[in-house]
């Protein structure tokens, strides 16, 4: 399955101070500009990977014949695993050193796309998507704080942007080389495997940027812990959050199912664009809305993301592409700016030392919406059909939108009360 909106990366899990670029005696190594950009590229690559095998679940479950549920199930396992992985792994870097954990990611990734490229059941299928979030979630921490050791100033905004960019391309390469090239669901991974191949060669020459030091397999314990300054706020972004995650993880699990039931087209570009349109116009809102304040930027999202479901409702009902598409353009840019007011009403809250517990809470909170309501959704197909089901969860999730501005507007009212 897709990959979850993998979040555009924030912080790293701790502060750098300085990045020194020391030529190591036996290895050459990149200047800080190439670093950026080749880090940028992995990163691009890594969510390019997570949302390639979507456009080919149609010939899957063709070929193996299973069910809409077991289709979310994989796309899950793919969810769970990359939250085991950054609860793991997530700090790891800051003890063992950026390229080595940049390394240890790629070697994972590059297993997973074998995979792959030898799957022939749903077992593999689950087996890779397994590997492939292992090695996303390790990415999605190293990767984030490389960008911000290398350049502080456009860090942040690359990270941010990036991992949406890397879902869009992977959607609609994978649905071209599905819909006019051979042999699809062994090209795919083979185009991957090479990116990953040389982007493995080139990162051995990457500079490191923190000094290796003691304390890696104690950084290594699973934790939970919301710093007692951030969890009032967290409360108030909690409900769009959680509506906004649930959407993003239906998209990637049945979006291209739904695209072919409104539109009649069987064309996998159908699905590759209805995943590109979200994820795209995510990106493009996180862009306009960066310098805004963050509690009115979430209030904002939260509106536009209600108006852009209610609109795909309609269009899917009516079975309007033009509606459909044009609700999901506007329920993307919903849901780019609802994240990222999201994410910048909590970071300033908490001393950068506690930043990476909060975020490990944050973003356990937004893939169990990513995934369980997904499952569910999964589910539901095979009780009460898939238009059924898709209008139920829309009205769930509009309704959850709104129920979250009108807590936010009585916060709002008791504080210029007080």
């Amino acid at each position: 399955m897709p990959s979850a909106p993998p979040p555009p990366a924030i912080t790293p899990t701790a502060p750098v101070a300085e990045v020194e670029f020391t030529q190591h005696p036996t290895r050459a190594r990149l200047g800080p500009r190439q670093s950026l950009w080749l880090v940028a590229s992995m990163a691009i690559t890594f969510l390019a990977a997570s949302s390639a095998p979507s456009p080919l679940y149609a010939l899957y479950r063709e070929a193996w014949g299973f069910s809409a549920l077991m289709l979310t199930v994989a796309f899950a396992s793919y969810a769970f695993a990359q939250l085991f992985s950054l609860l793991m792994f997530g700090a790891l870097s800051d003890y063992r050193g950026r390229r080595e954990v940049i390394l240890l990611a790629l070697g994972i990734e590059f297993v997973s796309t074998l995979m792959f490229w030898h799957a022939d059941s749903l077992a593999w299928l689950i087996g890779a998507r397994v590997m492939q979030g292992l090695a996303t979630g390790i990415a999605t921490s190293v990767l984030s704080a490389s960008l911000l050791d290398l350049d502080r100033a456009r860090g942040p905004l690359i990270n941010s942007v990036v991992p949406m960019l890397g879902m869009a391309l992977g959607a609609l390469g994978a649905s071209a080389l599905v819909q006019f090239a051979p042999a699809p669901t062994r090209l795919v991974f083979d185009v991957l495997l090479v990116l990953f191949a040389v982007q493995g060669g080139l990162a051995y020459f990457l500079p490191e940027t923190v000094e290796r030091r003691p304390g890696a397999w104690a950084s290594m314990r699973p934790k939970v812990a919301v710093p007692a300054a951030a969890r009032a706020t967290l409360g108030k972004v909690l409900p769009v959050n959680t509506a906004q995650w649930a959407l993003g993880g239906f998209y990637l699990s049945l979006g291209p199912t739904l695209a072919r039931y409104v539109t009649g087209i069987d064309a996998p570009m159908i699905g590759g664009g209805l995943i590109a349109t979200l994820v795209l116009s995510g990106a493009v809102a996180i862009l306009l809305v960066r310098n805004h304040p963050p509690m009115a930027v979430l209030a904002g999202g939260a509106i536009v993301l209600a108006a852009g479901l209610v609109l795909t409702l309609v269009g899917m009902h009516l079975h309007s592409t033009a509606l459909f598409f044009l609700g999901t353009l506007i329920a993307g840019l919903g849901f780019g700016a609802g994240f990222n007011g999201s994410v910048r009403s909590l970071v300033p809250l908490v001393s950068p030392q506690e930043r990476a517990a909060l975020m490990s809470g944050f973003f356990v909170l937004s893939y169990l919406a990513f995934s369980v309501p997904a499952i569910a959704a999964g589910l539901s197909v095979g009780l009460f059909g898939l238009e059924s089901t898709s209008i139920g969860y829309g009205i769930v999730l509009v309704a959850t939108v709104l129920l979250a501005l009108v807590l936010m507007a009585l916060a709002r009212r008791q504080a210029l009360a007080a």
